[in-house]
């Protein structure tokens, strides 16, 4: 399964209904899971970014779909790399 760090940033409409916040998240959690989709963990943040998802997907395109929803809802935007832990690592670089 692979690994996705997503870096969010509250839009205008996400702001204004910050109270709301984890409410969406819960509920974005529910719907990544019927598709498939592990949100692993949910963190509100301080500083550049206002929140960090890890989430665990079969694929790309599942984790891009979840995260394409999560954007069209217009309370945040998106930026997520794929992670890897140190034995995937090894294997893309050869040390294994």
């Amino acid at each position: 399964m692979a690994r996705y760090i997503t870096l969010l940033t509250f839009t205008e409409q996400g702001a204004t209904n910050i109270q709301k916040s984890t409410k969406r998240a819960h509920s974005f959690d529910r719907l990544a899971e019927k598709t498939g989709v592990r949100i692993v963990a949910q963190y509100w943040t301080m500083g550049q970014y206002d929140g960090v998802l890890i989430v665990d997907a079969e694929t790309e395109q599942q984790a891009l779909h979840m995260l394409t929803e999560l954007g069209a809802a217009g309370n945040v935007r998106t930026e997520t790399m794929q992670a890897f832990i140190d034995k995937e690592f090894d294997a893309i670089i050869g040390r294994i």
